[in-house]
């Protein structure tokens, strides 16, 4: 049974930077796919990495029973939330190699 707000979650690592990242769709009607980072962010780490394309998560978990479930930190959400934040998964620039 799917909860209301998001379903499907899929807690795994980037395939290409292998960092721990949490895929799940998000939304009333599931409609977004969200790859967040599991690192919890500080206030001014969500400051720091804040973007109008880039969502700061709240990673809510009701149990350890039950899988982590991801919402949206809109306007709505309390200043006093208990629940640790993170942000949309971006990998690292990649590091320059030598062809030769």
């Amino acid at each position: 049974m799917s909860r209301p707000g998001s379903t499907g979650t899929a807690d795994s690592r980037c395939p290409r930077c292998r960092a721990p990242i949490l895929r799940q769709l998000v939304g009333r009607y599931a409609a977004l796919t969200v790859t967040a980072d599991l690192r919890p962010l500080t206030p001014a780490e969500q400051a720091a990495v804040r973007e109008p394309n880039r969502l700061i998560w709240c990673l809510r978990q009701a149990s350890e029973h039950t899988p982590p479930r991801l919402g949206w930190t809109g306007r709505d959400h309390p200043a006093a939330c208990p629940h640790p934040h993170v942000t949309e998964h971006r990998c690292p620039p990649a590091e320059l190699t030598t062809l030769f």
